[in-house]
């Protein structure tokens, strides 16, 4: 007698799920997950909070389009109650910091050469003496104009502050008419062209953005590959790993920036006035600085997506901070003490300076010592950071 199988229960058409339901549970479980893996991802996590936040409090207070506290060279040939009156009154505005008093004119013009000042102020011999005669004498103002937005408003302000400042001195003529007359010169960049001010820039916004994304992902790509391993297993030190990745995109970099620069002056017509060889070698030490920044972000990111986002953090304040976007002397000193520590911030100053200006090494030092230091800095932290085991 054989054993009678077991009937299974019918199925209910009510005991399935809709389609609709089935749809947001899937939907749901995926959230979930992707929640919890960015709860893991401590890196990632930092960034969406941290970044956003930084990043607004300190552009928000360092961002200032109008620029206070210009450095400023005064060229005193005389002096009178009338020159004493009129620096008095350039050192009690907020526009200008009178840094350097000078009596000797080629002094004044390398002060302004070299960016050390963006503005010079000459009170030429005889000055009171002709206003009070009613000769209507000439105040020399001298302008760098490599930066036309911070110069422009400067001198905007400059006519009303001095003539002010007169007004209290005795024995003067009728103030009905202008006393004197300025005299401005706007070097480098007289017709307050906008391209000769942004293409020099742009070469080393562009190289900065290009090196840093390049090298960033270098690391992270190996180990992502599944590269490592056999990299790791060579005999290799971490420099000669740092250096053989590096070196490849130094010759990339120059070629970026000989085609960014044979552009602007072939298509915006920027003159070169300083030496070639000068520009090149200073180029190449900035780029070999952002590459190694990019290099210590690879080191420290897990993936290449926490590298570019590293990139990104580094990049933009590069932009709004280094006077390319707006006036370097417009922040306040705590702003300016962290543009400072920004290669792109020394290589806008190294660039403007020999192309629109014609400046030498002599001019250029500070800010070639600067970029070499960072250099420096930035590959130490790569070496010290480089793992030579896979975690």
């Amino acid at each position: 007698m054989s054993a009678e199988r077991p009937t299974s229960a019918p199925s209910s058409s009510s005991s399935k799920v809709p389609a609709w339901i089935a749809f947001w549970l899937r939907t749901r479980a995926m959230l979930i997950k992707e929640f919890i893996q960015l709860r893991r991802d401590r890196v990632s996590f930092a960034m969406i909070v941290m970044i956003p936040l930084m990043q607004l409090i300190l552009f928000g207070y360092a961002i200032n389009t109008t620029p206070r506290n210009l450095p400023t060279a005064v060229l005193l040939q005389e002096h009178s109650d009338l020159g004493r009156s009129v620096l008095k009154a350039l050192q009690n505005t907020r526009y200008f910091s009178v840094t350097h008093l000078v009596e000797d004119e080629a002094e004044f013009d390398q002060l302004i050469a070299s960016g050390t000042v963006l503005f010079g102020v000459e009170i030429p011999r005889g000055f009171e003496r002709a206003i009070r005669r009613g000769e209507k004498p000439s105040l020399l103002v001298a302008a760098d104009a490599t930066d036309p937005v911070a110069s422009g408003t400067a001198l905007g302000a400059l006519g009303q502050l001095v003539r002010t400042a007169l007004q209290n001195d005795r024995g003067l003529p009728d103030a009905g008419q202008p006393l004197f007359e300025f005299r401005t010169h706007a070097r480098y960049n007289p017709a307050a062209e906008t391209a000769l001010n942004i293409v020099p820039g742009l070469v080393g916004t562009i190289l900065t953005m290009t090196m840093l994304i390049f090298t960033a992902l270098s690391v992270t790509r190996e180990i992502e590959r599944g590269t490592m391993e056999a990299l790791l297993a060579m005999p290799i030190t971490p420099v000669e790993i740092m250096l053989g990745k590096i070196i490849p995109y130094v010759f990339v970099g120059f070629i970026q920036a000989s085609l960014i620069v044979a552009t602007g002056v072939f298509l915006f017509h920027v003159p070169i006035y300083g030496s070639l060889l000068l520009l090149a070698a200073l180029s190449t030490l900035f780029i070999a600085a952002n590459l190694s920044i990019g290099y210590t972000f690879s080191t420290v990111a897990q993936n290449q997506l926490q590298a570019m986002q590293m990139s990104m953090m580094f990049f933009l304040p590069n932009i709004l901070l280094s006077g390319f976007m707006f006036p370097f002397a417009g922040m306040p000193a705590w702003a300016q003490w962290i543009g400072e520590a920004l290669p792109l911030t020394h290589y806008i100053r190294i660039v403007r300076a020999i192309m629109l200006k014609g400046a030498t090494i002599e001019d250029l030092r500070y800010d070639a010592i600067a970029l070499f230091v960072l250099m420096l800095i930035a590959m130490t932290i790569a070496v010290t950071r480089f793992r030579r085991t896979l975690d």
